[in-house]
């Protein structure tokens, strides 16, 4: 076979969110043994900065938004096992992950046991999975390595000549890690015969509020979806109308937090004072810590309205103008995947797709979420509580409290655009 020829290396991104029952998962205690504090605050803090990236990347003016950093982050980190030279340079620079490759892979691990913990409060867990031509030389290294800190499930496929039938076998994995709630995610023609591989993640959560709204004070009123427009929407308000929340206040914004039951995950809401584009351009890791570190516990009566979307990127350009391109050429170098001395062939990444669902009622959230929630000392409750109305668009962040993981963010402009 003439050595030039080069193989299609889809990697798909799964998020999903929505189902009525909880995402089916065998709970799998992945080796952490040589994760450290230090270690799992780095990967963190790199994907918390990728997110915001990303955020950036995707972002359409007058459009909402909504995404999972982990989910993406997940897959490519299982893809980056396999990079070599400037093509696994590129990746770690774009994904800010470490130089140790032990200490990253163990923190991984640690946060996906994390994530996959048994908890009678909420619904959340993670799966990854590796789709692989079959007799195609893959290193059991590499393998082993997916397996042992992402439980990545390692199945054969016969792209070369039963392509539509392995895409339909991926699909369904993905129904069934979804409740059947998203179908064909991978689009008919994305695979051929010149597939190698398909990295698969996909991530569930489900949790109610703390405190949850009274569905009886919800009612219809304006959201302001920019200068000249206004929808009306199911506008929702907290029973009695005030609770206590973690909240602060600057010159540009609101902020407030809402955590689920069980207090381990929560929203964090970041409302403009004046225009969301002033917000996008100031937002960073560095900057949504300093907002957190405002955050008092007061009085805050809280309006919020209830939505419901879905999305689909296909973000391989993106990712490639974030400053990884060669991972998308015919100089990508994955050999630490395969047995490059038993194929002429090489492989690169052809094509990254991300799908996602979330809805917000009264009740909680079913998406997917993570929060860091930092309880600060109570500050003396002014004595005209605050207004906290979400009525023009916001910024929206699911984090796990534990690492503070940003597990999901979005942005809504018009809440009744689905």
């Amino acid at each position: 076979m003439n050595s030039k020829i080069l193989l299609g290396l889809l990697l798909t991104v799964i998020l999903f969110f929505g189902c009525t029952t909880p995402l089916p998962h065998e709970q799998i205690i992945l080796d952490d043994s040589q994760s450290t504090d230090t270690g799992v605050k780095e990967v963190v803090k790199g994907n918390n900065q990728f997110a915001l990236e990303m955020y950036s990347e995707i972002n359409e003016n007058g459009k909402n938004l909504f995404f999972s950093p982990w989910s993406i982050s997940s897959a490519l980190a299982m893809t980056f096992e396999g990079a070599k030279g400037q093509t696994a340079e590129e990746m770690r620079t774009v994904l800010q992950f470490q130089e140790n490759d032990l200490e990253r892979r163990s923190s991984f691990a640690k946060i996906y046991n994390a994530l996959n913990k048994d908890n009678s409060e909420y619904q959340l867990s993670t799966a990854n999975a590796l789709w692989a031509q079959e007799n195609y030389p893959f290193l059991k290294d590499y393998i082993d390595t997916t397996k042992k800190y992402y439980s990545a499930e390692f199945t054969n496929m016969d792209f070369v000549n039963k392509t539509e039938e392995s895409r339909k076998t991926i699909n369904s994995w993905v129904e069934e890690k979804t409740n059947d709630k998203i179908k064909d995610l991978i689009p008919a023609g994305t695979l051929n015969d010149m597939t190698r591989l398909v990295l698969t993640n996909a991530i569930y959560f489900k949790g109610d509020w703390q405190t949850p709204f009274d569905k009886t004070k919800t009612k219809k009123e304006e959201f302001k979806v920019n200068e000249t427009t206004n929808v009306q929407v199911d506008m929702m308000k907290l029973k009695e109308g005030k609770e206590g929340f973690n909240y602060a206040e600057t010159d540009e914004l609101q902020i407030i937090e809402l955590p689920y039951k069980g207090k381990e995950l929560s929203m964090i809401v970041l409302l403009p004072k004046n225009n969301i584009p002033e917000i996008e351009e100031m937002l960073s890791a560095e900057k949504l810590n300093e907002w957190k570190d405002l955050m008092h516990e007061k009085e805050v009566y809280v309006y919020f309205p209830k939505f419901k979307f879905e999305t689909k990127y296909f973000i391989a350009n993106n990712l490639s103008e974030m400053g990884m391109p060669t991972a998308f050429s015919y100089n990508a170098d994955f050999t630490g995947m395969f047995d490059s001395a038993k194929t002429e062939e090489n492989i690169f990444i052809s094509e990254v797709i991300h799908q996602a669902f979330v809805q917000v009622d009264e009740e909680g959230t079913e998406a997917a979420a993570a929060t860091a929630v930092v309880m600060k000392a109570t500050s003396a409750m002014p004595t005209n509580p605050i207004e906290f109305r979400a009525d023009h668009p916001f910024i929206f962040i699911i984090q796990e409290n534990s690492t503070g993981s940003i597990l999901f963010m979005g942005k809504v402009v018009d809440p009744t655009s689905s």
